[in-house]
């Protein structure tokens, strides 16, 4: 099975890592430096140049961190590298292998808004009820048959249970919702009882998450105007993980940024660490999910909260 990683940095990270495992050579635990050790170089039997450190530098693979680091302008540290790779205690080269399923994320690590963000497979149950006015903070909308959340409200009952933008709602009190309306789905959530409303709900199927990097800038590569990506940088994390225009960002480490104002989606992004997760939906899809959407509603009813783990 392909080993699977968080983002294009992470692979080749780790596979640097599995070269020098491989050498036998261990990455030092230090801060990359900036200037590259001097080299000299030989020919082997085959007439492919032979690089090998001057000597009296210590031991290490060519090309190293630090050569990773000025080809991705990253800021790396091989310490926390090594402890993202490898289990606490180990002495081991080679990288631990992870658990099926797992990503393996060297530079990442096990990053809060990367599994805050996590889109998951397969349905799930949720247990809703309705607030002292009888309300759910919910609003549904009918796309390609299927009904969908289009606006959760914060502090309200649909937020405490973690349902968010894009979610798909299969059933309601045992009731198939494919073929509803938007509002028949809303009719039947208003005569649902107000203890419990039992829901099988799909985790955003529309939406896909990609994690980036900030370079030694504190920039991912990406312009976004009015929510919306409408260009990318060249070489960028953002462009090498394959981020697209065309395309709105929903959330940023799992939390909603939908209505936010450029301002503030940059505040956000800003203030979310060197390891960013971003979800995003095709502009296509978006603008119908929030079409008779009031945008006044949006910008100040919107949950946006940051999601429990």
């Amino acid at each position: 099975m392909a080993t699977l990683y968080p983002s294009l940095e992470d692979m080749k990270g780790h596979q640097i890592l599995q070269a020098q495992a491989a050498a036998g050579v261990r990455t030092p635990a230090t801060t990359v430096v900036t200037e590259k050790p001097k080299l000299v170089s030989g020919t082997d039997n085959a007439g492919c140049d032979q690089l090998s450190l001057l000597r009296g530098s210590p031991p290490m693979l060519y090309p190293n961190l630090a050569e990773l680091e000025n080809y991705m302008g990253l800021a790396l540290s091989s310490e926390e590298i090594q402890k993202n790779l490898l289990p606490e205690g180990s002495t081991a080269l080679t990288p631990a292998g992870p658990p099926l399923g797992q990503l393996v994320a060297p530079l990442s690590g096990n990053n809060a808004g990367l599994r805050r963000a996590e889109i998951k497979p397969g349905v799930r149950e949720i247990h809703l009820c309705k607030d002292e006015r009888g309300k759910t903070g919910l609003q549904l909308k009918n796309v390609d048959q299927g009904i969908f959340v289009q606006l959760v409200k914060a502090n309200s009952p649909a937020a405490l249970v973690g349902l968010r933008f894009g979610d798909q709602i299969l059933q309601i009190d045992g009731k198939n919702c494919t073929g509803w309306s938007s509002d028949k789905a809303q009719r039947v959530l208003k005569k649902a009882s107000p203890e419990k409303i039992v829901m099988v709900v799909r985790d955003r199927p529309f939406q896909r998450t990609i994690t980036v990097h900030k370079d030694s800038t504190g920039n991912i590569g990406v312009v976004v105007k009015k929510g919306k990506i409408v260009s990318l940088a060249k070489d960028s994390s953002a462009a090498r993980n394959g981020l697209l225009t065309h395309h709105y960002i929903c959330e940023v480490n799992g939390q909603n940024v939908i209505g936010m104002k450029d301002k503030q989606l940059a505040e956000v992004l800003a203030g979310a660490g060197n390891v960013v997760t971003l979800t995003i939906i095709p502009t296509v899809i978006y603008e119908h999910m929030i079409k008779r959407l009031s945008a006044g509603l949006v910008k100040s009813a919107m949950d946006h909260s940051i999601p429990d783990l």
